[in-house]
């Protein structure tokens, strides 16, 4: 065990010197104040729009637009159904006296995640886990790693372990400068606001039998939890493909390309219910929370988690079979 503990700050100490944190903590600097501009114009012209700051207002402006974009003929079914769900889900916010979108850091740090899970965060995820073992190919340290004393599976297990600290990090740091940063534009407040969950779906009907409200403090913890666990789910694929494909480019194009392919599917595939089982349609777990439409009737959370659970263990068990298998030389 002190010898895996060895390799594993020694990997750590490795991706930390490649600066690939700091160039994620980089990104997050210049994208997230753009977002938070972003959200600060659409506030501002919604209550131009509307003459008032009143929530209500809006909330009763979106049901009735959404409504009418119901009677389009254009507009397909499944997606009919997904807008008839979201009028109800604002009409029991509208009846509860809740407003769905204050505007404060902390509701800013939820919103972000729920939208950046899919793509975003599994992208930051990709640039650390894609060279992993590709890199020490490319660099030619690969056959020095090797002749130490330790046996292959340590030497896979402490990059794989180094790996998940860092997703564990990543996740952290997001949700920590999406709230700091957006906290100056919104404020700090709104740790204890009311967050209504338990919303359950069935059909075209929301069942609200099990809605309470949470304060939204542990509503964030549940969402970035979740959205840890859809990480790990990536970075355990990347780091197979960082095993199978020793070009880093390679491996990270690979991934990058399922991660957009997973977006569009997402959109696409209400009809292909064999979809469910690609791992980039189940990486939105925070819309089970939200009582958002899965993207294929019948999608649940645990199902979700399963799917991704079952794709990220087959990943590590490739991993380890073929490097341990695999001749250096």
């Amino acid at each position: 065990m002190s010898s895996l503990y060895s390799l594993t700050m020694n990997e750590s100490i490795k991706i930390l010197r490649r600066k690939k944190l700091a160039v994620i903590l980089l990104i997050l600097a210049v994208l997230v104040p753009i977002f938070t501009y972003a959200q600060y114009k659409v506030t501002l012209n919604n209550q131009k729009q509307m003459g008032t700051s009143d929530w209500r207002v809006q909330v009763r402006q979106q049901i009735n637009d959404t409504t009418n974009r119901l009677s389009s003929a254009r507009i397909p079914e499944e997606w009919k159904q997904m807008m008839r769900i979201r009028v109800q889900q604002l009409q029991y916010y509208l009846d509860h006296n809740i407003n769905p979108t204050s505007p404060n850091g902390v509701t800013f740090m939820r919103d972000f995640m729920a939208n950046a899970v899919t793509l975003f965060i599994p992208l930051l995820v990709v640039i650390v886990a894609s060279d992993l073992v590709s890199g020490e190919y490319t660099s030619g340290t690969i056959k020095v790693l090797l002749t130490r004393p330790v046996m292959r599976w340590k030497v896979l297990a402490s990059k794989v372990i180094a790996l998940l600290l860092f997703v564990s990090v990543i996740v952290i740091c997001t949700g920590a400068m999406a709230y700091l940063i957006s906290g100056l534009v919104f404020g700090y407040g709104g740790w204890n606001y009311p967050v209504l969950t338990g919303f359950q779906l069935k059909g075209s009907e929301m069942l609200t039998n099990t809605v309470h409200t949470v304060p939204q403090w542990m509503y964030i913890i549940m969402e970035y939890g979740l959205a840890w666990y859809a990480c790990l789910a990536v970075a355990c694929i990347s780091f197979m493909v960082s095993v199978l494909i020793r070009s880093t480019a390679a491996g990270m194009g690979v991934m990058v390309a399922a991660l957009v392919a997973g977006t569009i599917l997402t959109n696409m595939v209400s009809a292909w219910e064999q979809a469910r089982y690609f791992f980039m349609v189940n990486l939105n777990l925070t819309d089970y929370l939200a009582g958002n439409v899965p993207p294929i009737p019948g999608m649940t959370l645990p199902f979700s988690l399963l799917t991704l659970a079952v794709w990220a263990v087959a990943a590590l068990l490739v991993a380890f079979t073929v490097f341990i298998r695999r001749d250096v030389l």
